[in-house]
């Protein structure tokens, strides 16, 4: 008996321990996953998704989320910089950076995706990313300023080059998706291509650089420039003039006549090992009908969620309907394999 006692009290030991070490296992998995790091654009769209996104997922999922800004390629070149250990969890980049992500192997596939309910412009092979709004890229201008000098509004790319914006004026640099479109929509109008952008380069340095206050990446300091008075006319994105309408600033966005450029927001998890589950949630979060319809308003981005319905007089800036079927999509493949000769050319000869 007490054999069997001695042996029953080591079983009971062993189960004890067996049972602490999978409690213990489980409590590191969770304190692992008690924080989900999202990096994304900073500006109205941080406020945005801090403001609605957030909050709920955070309460829903027990997680604390933590946002890192910065614009695509700033996160993308953490994304390299921290490869073999990501700090990151969800990234959310334009489309051009985020076909670079996939190629270089940091997004995981989303689990649990409602293709059916995406419209086709959303998808990416595999699902290793997803669109979560649609903004086209043309023309902001100050509607008070343009009527007190009684000039007509913007309507062309080649407004860009009249001098009466001389200083005036605020693009983008290429590294930013918005300033990349400009050069290739002006090449493209010029006989050229995302092969051949040998005219885009000539017109920047020719007839728009005179006119260049600032080639201005920040969203913040883009505002500012308009805020003082010494901007009045930029190349930038749809989402991004709605938002700065909504604060009450006089300023209209303009789709060129010769067709605006599309871009995509997009969404992937990041590859690692152990990927949280929370990140294909925080992204399909994203996706939610409610947060659609939000975003269009805060941020005037087309949805890409069929089921969506657009309220009668909202997004008055944004790619939908007509508009987005008007839109002009680069050959991302053309474009990622020149982007660096192209800008350590800007550097040299455009942005000096």
């Amino acid at each position: 008996m007490k054999h069997l006692s001695r042996l029953t009290a080591v079983s009971l030991a062993v189960s004890l321990a067996a049972s602490l070490a999978v409690l213990a296992t489980s409590t590191q998995a969770l304190a692992q996953q008690t924080t989900l790091y999202v990096a994304g654009y900073g500006g109205s769209f941080e406020k945005t998704i801090r403001d609605e996104v957030i909050p709920a997922f955070e309460q829903a999922n027990g997680v604390k989320v933590e946002y890192v800004a910065g614009n695509s390629t700033d996160t993308l070149a953490k994304l390299q910089a921290q490869k073999g250990n990501q700090q990151i969890d969800v990234a959310i980049l334009d489309d051009g950076p985020m076909y670079q992500a996939i190629q270089l192997g940091f997004c995981d596939k989303i689990t649990g995706l409602p293709s059916a309910e995406l419209y086709d412009v959303a998808h990416f092979k595999d699902d290793r990313a997803v669109a979560i709004g649609l903004v086209a890229t043309g023309l902001m201008y100050n509607t008070k300023v343009f009527a007190e000098k009684g000039w007509a509004p913007p309507t062309s790319w080649n407004d860009l080059k009249d001098p009466k914006y001389k200083q005036q004026l605020v693009i983008p640099p290429i590294n930013n998706t918005y300033g990349l479109y400009a050069l290739l929509m002006l090449a493209k109008m010029n006989g050229g291509s995302e092969s051949n952008v040998e005219a885009g380069f000539k017109i920047f340095k020719t007839d728009i650089n005179p006119n260049v206050l600032a080639y201005e990446p920040s969203p913040g300091k883009m505002t500012e420039l308009f805020q003082s008075g010494q901007a009045v006319i930029a190349v930038w994105g749809s989402g991004r003039v709605q938002s700065f309408a909504n604060t009450g600033f006089p300023v209209d966005f303009v789709y060129p006549k010769e067709g605006a450029v599309m871009l995509l927001t997009t969404a992937c998890p990041i590859a690692k090992p152990n990927v949280s589950p929370l990140a294909s949630a925080f992204i399909k979060q994203l996706l939610d009908p409610k947060i659609q319809l939000v975003m269009l308003k805060e941020y005037g981005y087309g949805p890409v969620v069929k089921s969506v319905v657009v309220p009668s007089g909202m997004g008055t800036m944004a790619p939908i309907g007509a508009r987005a079927a008007n839109v002009y999509a680069p050959d991302w493949t053309i474009v990622n394999d020149k982007r660096e000769e192209w800008t350590k050319r800007w550097n040299r000869e455009v942005e000096r």
